[in-house]
Protein backbone atom coordinates (compact mmCIF):
# COMPACT_ATOMS: atom_id res chain seq x y z
CA UNK A 1 0.00 0.00 0.00
CA UNK A 2 1.43 3.15 -0.81
CA UNK A 3 0.77 5.17 2.01
CA UNK A 4 3.01 2.23 3.82
CA UNK A 5 6.11 4.99 2.37
CA UNK A 6 4.57 7.41 4.80
CA UNK A 7 6.04 6.25 7.81
CA UNK A 8 5.32 9.58 10.07
CA UNK A 9 0.97 8.90 10.08
CA UNK A 10 0.56 12.56 10.91
CA UNK A 11 1.59 13.10 7.28
CA UNK A 12 -1.11 10.90 5.76
CA UNK A 13 -3.74 14.23 5.20
CA UNK A 14 -0.87 15.75 3.34
CA UNK A 15 -1.15 13.40 0.48
CA UNK A 16 -2.59 15.00 -2.56
CA UNK A 17 -2.98 14.98 -6.71
CA UNK A 18 -0.11 16.50 -8.48
CA UNK A 19 -2.29 19.22 -9.58
CA UNK A 20 -2.87 20.49 -6.37
CA UNK A 21 0.83 20.36 -5.10
CA UNK A 22 1.89 22.74 -8.28
CA UNK A 23 -0.72 25.30 -7.54
CA UNK A 24 2.06 26.06 -4.47
CA UNK A 25 4.35 26.96 -6.98
CA UNK A 26 3.40 30.69 -8.01
CA UNK A 27 4.78 32.83 -10.44
CA UNK A 28 8.29 34.29 -9.83
CA UNK A 29 9.19 32.13 -7.60
CA UNK A 30 12.43 30.41 -7.02
CA UNK A 31 12.25 26.59 -7.14
CA UNK A 32 14.55 23.86 -6.18
CA UNK A 33 14.16 20.64 -7.07
CA UNK A 34 15.47 17.21 -6.37
CA UNK A 35 17.68 15.46 -9.97
CA UNK A 36 21.17 14.78 -10.94
CA UNK A 37 21.77 14.18 -14.69
CA UNK A 38 18.74 12.23 -15.76
CA UNK A 39 18.06 10.51 -12.39
CA UNK A 40 15.79 11.38 -9.16
CA UNK A 41 14.10 14.31 -10.64
CA UNK A 42 10.17 15.06 -9.17
CA UNK A 43 8.28 13.66 -12.29
CA UNK A 44 4.61 14.28 -11.27
CA UNK A 45 4.44 17.39 -9.89
CA UNK A 46 6.87 18.90 -12.96
CA UNK A 47 4.13 17.48 -15.38
CA UNK A 48 1.37 18.97 -13.26
CA UNK A 49 3.32 22.41 -13.51
CA UNK A 50 3.71 22.23 -17.28
CA UNK A 51 -0.02 21.88 -17.56
CA UNK A 52 -0.57 24.91 -14.98
CA UNK A 53 1.57 27.38 -17.03
CA UNK A 54 -0.46 26.36 -20.34
CA UNK A 55 -3.16 27.44 -18.59
CA UNK A 56 -1.97 30.19 -16.79
CA UNK A 57 1.51 31.74 -18.09
CA UNK A 58 3.99 31.47 -15.12
CA UNK A 59 7.60 32.28 -14.73
CA UNK A 60 10.46 30.78 -12.24
CA UNK A 61 13.45 30.58 -10.87
CA UNK A 62 14.57 26.50 -11.18
CA UNK A 63 17.44 25.27 -8.82
CA UNK A 64 18.25 21.58 -9.23
CA UNK A 65 21.34 19.34 -8.78
CA UNK A 66 22.28 19.31 -12.35
CA UNK A 67 19.95 18.08 -15.66
CA UNK A 68 16.85 16.66 -15.26
CA UNK A 69 15.19 13.86 -17.27
CA UNK A 70 11.92 12.83 -19.19
CA UNK A 71 12.17 15.77 -21.23
CA UNK A 72 11.29 18.48 -18.17
CA UNK A 73 13.43 20.73 -19.05
CA UNK A 74 12.51 20.67 -22.52
CA UNK A 75 9.00 20.99 -21.68
CA UNK A 76 9.41 23.64 -18.89
CA UNK A 77 11.11 25.82 -21.87
CA UNK A 78 8.41 25.43 -24.47
CA UNK A 79 5.88 26.65 -22.25
CA UNK A 80 7.71 29.41 -21.01
CA UNK A 81 8.06 28.27 -17.47
CA UNK A 82 12.15 29.44 -16.87
CA UNK A 83 13.30 32.99 -16.19
CA UNK A 84 16.50 31.28 -14.98
CA UNK A 85 17.97 28.19 -14.73
CA UNK A 86 20.90 26.81 -12.57
CA UNK A 87 23.93 25.13 -12.18
CA UNK A 88 23.21 22.43 -15.33
CA UNK A 89 21.67 21.35 -18.07
CA UNK A 90 21.80 19.14 -21.33
CA UNK A 91 18.55 19.84 -23.23
CA UNK A 92 18.54 20.62 -26.55
CA UNK A 93 15.40 23.04 -26.38
CA UNK A 94 16.69 24.58 -23.40
CA UNK A 95 20.22 25.23 -24.96
CA UNK A 96 18.79 26.84 -27.82
CA UNK A 97 16.85 29.13 -25.44
CA UNK A 98 19.77 30.24 -23.46
CA UNK A 99 21.66 30.83 -26.71
CA UNK A 100 18.95 32.88 -27.59
CA UNK A 101 18.84 34.96 -24.43
CA UNK A 102 15.68 33.63 -23.74
CA UNK A 103 16.76 32.27 -20.49
CA UNK A 104 18.80 33.07 -18.04
CA UNK A 105 21.73 30.24 -17.48
CA UNK A 106 23.75 30.42 -14.30
CA UNK A 107 26.48 28.29 -15.30
CA UNK A 108 28.38 26.71 -11.79
CA UNK A 109 30.72 24.74 -9.92
CA UNK A 110 28.13 21.87 -8.92
CA UNK A 111 29.86 22.16 -5.37
CA UNK A 112 28.99 25.57 -5.13
CA UNK A 113 25.50 26.40 -5.77
CA UNK A 114 23.74 25.49 -2.17
CA UNK A 115 27.01 26.82 -0.66
CA UNK A 116 26.31 30.24 -2.23
CA UNK A 117 22.38 29.19 -1.33
CA UNK A 118 24.25 28.82 2.35
CA UNK A 119 25.78 32.11 2.49
CA UNK A 120 22.47 33.04 1.01
CA UNK A 121 24.50 34.79 -1.52
CA UNK A 122 21.90 33.23 -3.97
CA UNK A 123 18.30 33.46 -3.38
CA UNK A 124 17.02 30.35 -1.10
CA UNK A 125 13.72 28.84 -2.72
CA UNK A 126 10.28 29.58 -1.45
CA UNK A 127 9.37 25.81 -2.51
CA UNK A 128 11.41 22.63 -2.96
CA UNK A 129 9.76 19.27 -4.64
CA UNK A 130 11.86 16.93 -3.85
CA UNK A 131 11.56 12.70 -5.17
CA UNK A 132 11.48 10.02 -2.55
CA UNK A 133 11.28 6.74 -1.78
CA UNK A 134 9.95 7.02 1.91
CA UNK A 135 9.18 9.49 4.80
CA UNK A 136 10.76 8.02 7.67
CA UNK A 137 9.28 8.24 10.95
CA UNK A 138 10.29 11.36 11.65
CA UNK A 139 9.48 12.94 9.09
CA UNK A 140 12.89 12.72 7.47
CA UNK A 141 12.77 12.19 3.30
CA UNK A 142 14.92 9.26 2.16
CA UNK A 143 15.88 10.22 -1.35
CA UNK A 144 15.93 8.20 -4.67
CA UNK A 145 18.57 7.88 -7.35
CA UNK A 146 20.01 11.01 -6.36
CA UNK A 147 21.03 13.24 -3.82
CA UNK A 148 22.29 15.64 -5.50
CA UNK A 149 21.10 19.45 -4.16
CA UNK A 150 18.31 18.09 -2.72
CA UNK A 151 18.70 18.00 1.16
CA UNK A 152 20.10 21.43 1.22
CA UNK A 153 17.24 22.92 -0.94
CA UNK A 154 14.65 21.09 1.51
CA UNK A 155 16.18 22.55 4.55
CA UNK A 156 16.25 25.40 2.77
CA UNK A 157 12.69 26.34 1.49
CA UNK A 158 9.70 27.72 3.17
CA UNK A 159 8.19 24.73 1.84
CA UNK A 160 8.58 21.15 1.14
CA UNK A 161 6.27 18.32 -1.66
CA UNK A 162 7.34 15.32 -1.34
CA UNK A 163 7.06 13.14 -4.48
CA UNK A 164 7.56 9.60 -3.54
CA UNK A 165 8.22 6.76 -6.30
CA UNK A 166 6.81 3.88 -5.80
CA UNK A 167 7.76 1.95 -9.08
CA UNK A 168 11.30 1.34 -6.83
CA UNK A 169 12.51 -0.76 -4.44
CA UNK A 170 12.21 0.39 -0.58
CA UNK A 171 15.48 -1.49 -0.50
CA UNK A 172 17.09 1.81 -1.80
CA UNK A 173 16.58 3.07 2.05
CA UNK A 174 20.27 2.69 3.73
CA UNK A 175 22.25 3.72 0.31
CA UNK A 176 22.44 7.25 1.17
CA UNK A 177 24.89 9.86 3.37
CA UNK A 178 23.53 12.54 3.82
CA UNK A 179 26.21 15.25 5.37
CA UNK A 180 25.33 19.03 5.12
CA UNK A 181 28.69 21.01 6.36
CA UNK A 182 28.32 23.82 9.13
CA UNK A 183 28.39 27.51 8.37
CA UNK A 184 31.35 29.32 8.10
CA UNK A 185 34.09 30.86 9.53
CA UNK A 186 34.04 27.72 12.59
CA UNK A 187 33.26 24.81 10.07
CA UNK A 188 34.87 21.57 11.09
CA UNK A 189 36.74 19.45 8.61
CA UNK A 190 34.49 17.21 6.77
CA UNK A 191 35.15 13.92 9.06
CA UNK A 192 35.56 11.51 5.80
CA UNK A 193 38.97 10.02 5.17
CA UNK A 194 37.90 6.80 3.33
CA UNK A 195 35.63 6.59 0.35
CA UNK A 196 33.59 4.11 1.93
CA UNK A 197 33.08 5.66 5.47
CA UNK A 198 29.27 7.30 6.14
CA UNK A 199 29.32 10.16 8.21
CA UNK A 200 25.63 11.33 7.87
CA UNK A 201 21.98 9.96 7.89
CA UNK A 202 20.63 7.89 5.14
CA UNK A 203 17.75 10.25 4.97
CA UNK A 204 17.13 14.38 4.63
CA UNK A 205 16.23 15.71 7.85
CA UNK A 206 13.69 18.28 7.93
CA UNK A 207 11.11 19.68 9.99
CA UNK A 208 7.43 17.52 8.91
CA UNK A 209 5.61 20.86 9.42
CA UNK A 210 7.21 22.58 6.27
CA UNK A 211 6.08 19.32 3.88
CA UNK A 212 2.88 20.69 2.74
CA UNK A 213 1.86 18.32 -0.09
CA UNK A 214 2.71 14.79 -1.11
CA UNK A 215 2.32 12.98 -3.71
CA UNK A 216 3.24 10.00 -5.78
CA UNK A 217 4.39 8.95 -8.91
CA UNK A 218 5.72 5.77 -10.35
CA UNK A 219 7.49 7.01 -13.13
CA UNK A 220 11.22 5.89 -14.08
CA UNK A 221 14.09 7.74 -14.54
CA UNK A 222 15.01 8.34 -18.06
CA UNK A 223 17.86 6.20 -19.24
CA UNK A 224 21.40 7.37 -20.08
CA UNK A 225 22.08 8.45 -23.43
CA UNK A 226 25.83 7.28 -23.31
CA UNK A 227 27.05 5.81 -26.71
CA UNK A 228 28.99 2.10 -26.55
CA UNK A 229 33.06 2.87 -26.39
CA UNK A 230 34.61 2.82 -30.32
CA UNK A 231 37.39 2.42 -31.59
CA UNK A 232 38.46 5.82 -30.76
CA UNK A 233 37.94 6.18 -26.93
CA UNK A 234 39.81 2.20 -26.76
CA UNK A 235 42.23 4.39 -27.92
CA UNK A 236 41.85 7.00 -25.20
CA UNK A 237 41.72 4.20 -22.83
CA UNK A 238 44.36 2.13 -24.09
CA UNK A 239 46.90 5.30 -23.84
CA UNK A 240 45.69 6.37 -20.55
CA UNK A 241 46.26 2.58 -18.69
CA UNK A 242 49.96 2.56 -20.25
CA UNK A 243 50.02 6.17 -18.51
CA UNK A 244 48.74 4.45 -15.46
CA UNK A 245 50.96 1.36 -15.57
CA UNK A 246 53.62 3.71 -15.61
CA UNK A 247 52.80 5.78 -12.57
CA UNK A 248 52.40 2.69 -10.60
CA UNK A 249 55.99 1.51 -11.64
CA UNK A 250 57.23 4.93 -10.73
CA UNK A 251 55.51 4.35 -7.32
CA UNK A 252 53.53 7.77 -8.00
CA UNK A 253 50.30 6.25 -7.89
CA UNK A 254 49.30 2.90 -5.45
CA UNK A 255 48.78 -0.04 -7.14
CA UNK A 256 44.72 0.54 -7.60
CA UNK A 257 45.78 3.96 -8.62
CA UNK A 258 43.51 5.54 -5.61
CA UNK A 259 40.18 7.11 -5.96
CA UNK A 260 38.93 7.73 -9.74
CA UNK A 261 36.20 9.74 -11.03
CA UNK A 262 34.73 10.44 -14.33
CA UNK A 263 32.91 13.14 -15.89
CA UNK A 264 29.00 12.10 -17.15
CA UNK A 265 29.27 11.47 -21.35
CA UNK A 266 30.41 8.49 -23.44
CA UNK A 267 34.08 9.22 -24.12
CA UNK A 268 34.58 9.83 -20.08
CA UNK A 269 32.37 6.47 -19.62
CA UNK A 270 33.99 4.86 -22.32
CA UNK A 271 37.05 5.38 -20.69
CA UNK A 272 36.15 4.04 -17.75
CA UNK A 273 34.85 1.02 -19.04
CA UNK A 274 38.35 0.22 -20.58
CA UNK A 275 39.91 -0.44 -17.42
CA UNK A 276 37.57 -3.99 -17.34
CA UNK A 277 40.61 -5.34 -20.01
CA UNK A 278 43.54 -3.73 -17.93
CA UNK A 279 45.19 -5.09 -14.51
CA UNK A 280 44.15 -3.03 -12.20
CA UNK A 281 42.72 -4.79 -9.21
CA UNK A 282 41.04 -3.41 -6.26
CA UNK A 283 39.68 0.09 -8.11
CA UNK A 284 37.30 2.24 -5.85
CA UNK A 285 35.59 5.49 -7.51
CA UNK A 286 34.68 9.13 -6.15
CA UNK A 287 32.97 10.57 -8.55
CA UNK A 288 29.47 12.82 -9.13
CA UNK A 289 27.32 10.40 -11.44
CA UNK A 290 27.50 6.16 -11.06
CA UNK A 291 27.08 5.46 -14.47
CA UNK A 292 27.44 1.95 -16.68
CA UNK A 293 30.84 2.19 -16.37
CA UNK A 294 30.86 1.80 -12.34
CA UNK A 295 28.42 -1.32 -12.53
CA UNK A 296 30.90 -2.97 -15.47
CA UNK A 297 33.82 -2.36 -13.36
CA UNK A 298 31.59 -3.93 -10.12
CA UNK A 299 30.33 -6.80 -12.28
CA UNK A 300 33.84 -7.88 -13.56
CA UNK A 301 34.75 -7.99 -10.03
CA UNK A 302 37.54 -4.76 -11.09
CA UNK A 303 36.03 -2.52 -8.43
CA UNK A 304 35.28 -2.69 -4.45
CA UNK A 305 33.09 0.52 -3.73
CA UNK A 306 32.40 3.59 -5.80
CA UNK A 307 30.56 7.14 -4.33
CA UNK A 308 28.64 9.25 -6.05
CA UNK A 309 25.92 11.72 -5.61
CA UNK A 310 23.70 9.78 -8.50
CA UNK A 311 22.92 6.71 -10.34
CA UNK A 312 22.12 7.50 -14.27
CA UNK A 313 21.98 4.31 -16.17
CA UNK A 314 21.62 2.88 -19.91
CA UNK A 315 17.85 0.88 -19.95
CA UNK A 316 19.75 -2.45 -19.90
CA UNK A 317 22.03 -1.55 -17.12
CA UNK A 318 19.15 0.20 -15.27
CA UNK A 319 16.76 -2.82 -15.28
CA UNK A 320 19.61 -4.67 -13.85
CA UNK A 321 20.67 -2.97 -11.01
CA UNK A 322 17.53 -0.95 -10.07
CA UNK A 323 15.82 -4.54 -10.20
CA UNK A 324 18.29 -6.05 -7.69
CA UNK A 325 19.53 -3.17 -5.79
CA UNK A 326 19.88 -5.29 -2.24
CA UNK A 327 22.93 -7.18 -4.55
CA UNK A 328 25.15 -3.80 -5.27
CA UNK A 329 24.12 -1.73 -1.61
CA UNK A 330 27.09 -2.82 0.04
CA UNK A 331 29.40 -1.77 -2.70
CA UNK A 332 27.86 2.01 -3.03
CA UNK A 333 26.92 5.63 -1.16
CA UNK A 334 25.09 8.28 -2.31
CA UNK A 335 26.05 11.81 -0.74
CA UNK A 336 24.83 15.04 -1.60
CA UNK A 337 26.94 16.94 -4.45
CA UNK A 338 28.66 19.72 -2.31
CA UNK A 339 30.27 16.31 -0.64
CA UNK A 340 30.57 14.36 -3.78
CA UNK A 341 32.91 17.75 -5.41
CA UNK A 342 33.62 19.10 -2.29
CA UNK A 343 37.36 20.82 -2.74
CA UNK A 344 38.40 19.76 0.50
CA UNK A 345 37.69 16.31 0.17
CA UNK A 346 39.14 15.98 -3.63
CA UNK A 347 42.09 17.22 -2.23
CA UNK A 348 42.88 14.44 0.81
CA UNK A 349 41.52 11.57 -0.80
CA UNK A 350 43.94 12.38 -3.61
CA UNK A 351 41.41 11.96 -6.50
CA UNK A 352 41.98 11.04 -10.28
CA UNK A 353 39.89 13.13 -12.08
CA UNK A 354 39.04 12.22 -15.60
CA UNK A 355 36.53 14.32 -17.55
CA UNK A 356 35.71 15.59 -21.31
CA UNK A 357 37.30 18.82 -22.91
CA UNK A 358 35.43 20.10 -26.27
CA UNK A 359 38.53 21.54 -26.77
CA UNK A 360 42.03 22.46 -25.55
CA UNK A 361 44.37 25.14 -26.76
CA UNK A 362 48.25 24.44 -27.63
CA UNK A 363 49.52 25.40 -24.31
CA UNK A 364 46.81 23.27 -22.03
CA UNK A 365 43.63 25.69 -21.30
CA UNK A 366 40.22 23.40 -21.11
CA UNK A 367 37.23 24.66 -22.79
CA UNK A 368 33.98 22.27 -21.50
CA UNK A 369 31.28 24.49 -22.12
CA UNK A 370 30.62 27.06 -25.04
CA UNK A 371 30.99 25.84 -28.83
CA UNK A 372 33.11 28.70 -30.88
CA UNK A 373 33.47 30.87 -27.57
CA UNK A 374 29.54 31.76 -27.07
CA UNK A 375 27.09 28.92 -27.57
CA UNK A 376 26.61 26.90 -24.32
CA UNK A 377 26.67 23.06 -24.79
CA UNK A 378 25.52 22.01 -21.42
CA UNK A 379 27.53 24.10 -18.79
CA UNK A 380 31.14 23.31 -16.39
CA UNK A 381 29.04 20.92 -14.17
CA UNK A 382 31.44 19.20 -11.22
CA UNK A 383 34.93 19.23 -14.12
CA UNK A 384 36.17 22.58 -12.40
CA UNK A 385 35.66 21.12 -8.60
CA UNK A 386 37.79 18.17 -9.30
CA UNK A 387 40.06 19.44 -12.12
CA UNK A 388 41.33 22.24 -9.57
CA UNK A 389 41.81 19.78 -6.30
CA UNK A 390 42.78 16.47 -8.05
CA UNK A 391 45.87 14.31 -7.88
CA UNK A 392 46.10 14.43 -11.50
CA UNK A 393 43.29 16.22 -13.75
CA UNK A 394 42.90 14.70 -16.97
CA UNK A 395 40.89 15.62 -19.75
CA UNK A 396 39.82 13.74 -22.73
CA UNK A 397 38.26 13.79 -25.97
CA UNK A 398 38.54 12.93 -29.44
CA UNK A 399 41.13 14.70 -31.93
CA UNK A 400 38.55 15.72 -34.54
CA UNK A 401 35.02 16.39 -34.73
CA UNK A 402 32.42 16.94 -37.66
CA UNK A 403 34.44 14.29 -39.92
CA UNK A 404 37.20 16.93 -39.61
CA UNK A 405 36.24 19.96 -40.10
CA UNK A 406 36.76 20.85 -36.22
CA UNK A 407 40.45 20.16 -34.37
CA UNK A 408 39.46 19.78 -30.52
CA UNK A 409 43.41 21.05 -30.46
CA UNK A 410 43.07 24.87 -31.34
CA UNK A 411 45.98 27.31 -31.19
CA UNK A 412 43.63 29.05 -28.03
CA UNK A 413 40.18 28.11 -26.72
CA UNK A 414 37.88 30.47 -27.63
CA UNK A 415 36.55 29.90 -23.84
CA UNK A 416 38.46 28.94 -21.26
CA UNK A 417 36.88 26.56 -18.10
CA UNK A 418 39.66 25.09 -16.86
CA UNK A 419 42.96 26.91 -17.09
CA UNK A 420 46.41 25.28 -18.01
CA UNK A 421 47.66 26.00 -14.58
CA UNK A 422 44.93 23.61 -13.21
CA UNK A 423 45.08 20.44 -16.17
CA UNK A 424 48.12 17.98 -15.97
CA UNK A 425 47.20 15.51 -18.14
CA UNK A 426 45.61 15.52 -21.95
CA UNK A 427 44.68 12.71 -24.11
CA UNK A 428 43.28 11.73 -27.66
CA UNK A 429 43.16 8.60 -29.58
CA UNK A 430 46.02 9.87 -31.10
CA UNK A 431 48.09 10.09 -28.04
CA UNK A 432 48.59 11.39 -24.15
CA UNK A 433 50.65 14.66 -23.07
CA UNK A 434 51.92 14.55 -19.88
CA UNK A 435 52.07 18.10 -18.86
CA UNK A 436 53.41 18.19 -15.44
CA UNK A 437 56.06 20.48 -14.96
CA UNK A 438 56.54 21.78 -18.12
CA UNK A 439 56.84 25.46 -18.90
CA UNK A 440 53.77 26.87 -21.83
CA UNK A 441 56.57 25.95 -25.02
CA UNK A 442 57.23 22.64 -23.49
CA UNK A 443 53.52 22.03 -22.77
CA UNK A 444 52.74 23.02 -26.51
CA UNK A 445 55.06 20.39 -28.35
CA UNK A 446 53.89 17.67 -26.32
CA UNK A 447 50.36 18.26 -27.05
CA UNK A 448 51.32 19.03 -30.70
CA UNK A 449 53.19 16.16 -31.04
CA UNK A 450 51.19 13.65 -28.75
CA UNK A 451 47.59 14.83 -28.77
CA UNK A 452 46.73 16.90 -32.29
CA UNK A 453 45.06 14.58 -35.05
CA UNK A 454 47.28 14.34 -38.35
CA UNK A 455 45.03 16.64 -40.12
CA UNK A 456 45.97 19.69 -38.19
CA UNK A 457 49.83 18.99 -36.93
CA UNK A 458 51.32 20.89 -39.84
CA UNK A 459 49.02 23.90 -39.02
CA UNK A 460 49.66 23.78 -35.54
CA UNK A 461 53.07 23.50 -35.97
CA UNK A 462 52.85 26.39 -38.57
CA UNK A 463 51.14 28.72 -36.00
CA UNK A 464 53.61 27.60 -32.82
CA UNK A 465 56.54 27.96 -34.96
CA UNK A 466 55.73 31.58 -35.81
CA UNK A 467 54.32 32.38 -32.50
CA UNK A 468 57.39 31.70 -30.98
CA UNK A 469 59.48 33.77 -33.29
CA UNK A 470 57.34 37.20 -32.20
CA UNK A 471 58.74 35.81 -28.53
CA UNK A 472 56.85 35.95 -25.41
CA UNK A 473 56.68 33.34 -22.20
CA UNK A 474 53.27 31.49 -23.76
CA UNK A 475 53.68 32.81 -27.56
CA UNK A 476 50.93 33.11 -29.20
CA UNK A 477 49.85 35.64 -32.57
CA UNK A 478 46.69 37.07 -31.69
CA UNK A 479 45.27 38.43 -35.11
CA UNK A 480 45.08 34.38 -35.79
CA UNK A 481 44.66 32.68 -32.04
CA UNK A 482 40.93 32.91 -32.54
CA UNK A 483 41.05 32.32 -36.74
CA UNK A 484 40.03 28.45 -36.79
CA UNK A 485 37.14 29.28 -34.70
CA UNK A 486 36.01 31.79 -37.39
CA UNK A 487 36.99 29.80 -39.75
CA UNK A 488 34.60 26.94 -39.12
CA UNK A 489 31.56 29.45 -38.26
CA UNK A 490 32.14 31.06 -41.80
CA UNK A 491 33.08 28.17 -43.62
CA UNK A 492 31.74 24.91 -42.19
CA UNK A 493 36.07 23.79 -41.65
CA UNK A 494 38.64 25.38 -39.02
CA UNK A 495 41.31 24.92 -42.51
CA UNK A 496 39.33 26.77 -44.50
CA UNK A 497 39.31 30.53 -44.99
CA UNK A 498 36.76 32.42 -46.15
CA UNK A 499 36.62 33.50 -49.81
CA UNK A 500 36.26 37.53 -50.45
CA UNK A 501 34.24 38.14 -53.27
CA UNK A 502 36.49 40.82 -55.74
CA UNK A 503 34.57 43.00 -56.70
CA UNK A 504 33.36 43.27 -60.72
Amino acid sequence: MALDRIRLASLHDKVMSAEQAATFIEDGMTVGMSGFTRAGEAKAVSLALIKQAKANPLKITLITGASLGNDLDKQFTEVGLLARRLPFQVDNTLRRAINNGEVMFVDQHLSETVEQMRNQQLKRPEVAVIEAIAITEDGGIIPTTSVGNSASLALFADKIIVEINTSLDPAFEGLHDIFIPGQRPTRQPIPLTQIDERIGTTAIQVDPARIVGIVFNDTDDSPSTVTAPDDETQGIANHLIAFFEKEVAAKRLPANLGPLQAGIGSIANAVLTGLKDSNFENLVMYSEVLQDCTFELIDAGKMTFASGSSITLSKEYGDKVFGNIEAYKDKLVLRPQEISNHPELVRRLGIIGINTALEFDIYGNVNSTHVCGSKMMNGIGGSGDFARNANLAIFVTKAIAKGGDISSIVPMVSHVDHSEHDVDILVTEQGLADLRGLAPRERARAIIDNCAHPLYRNALNDYFDRSCAKGGHTPHLLREALSWHANFEETGNMLVEKKISQPA
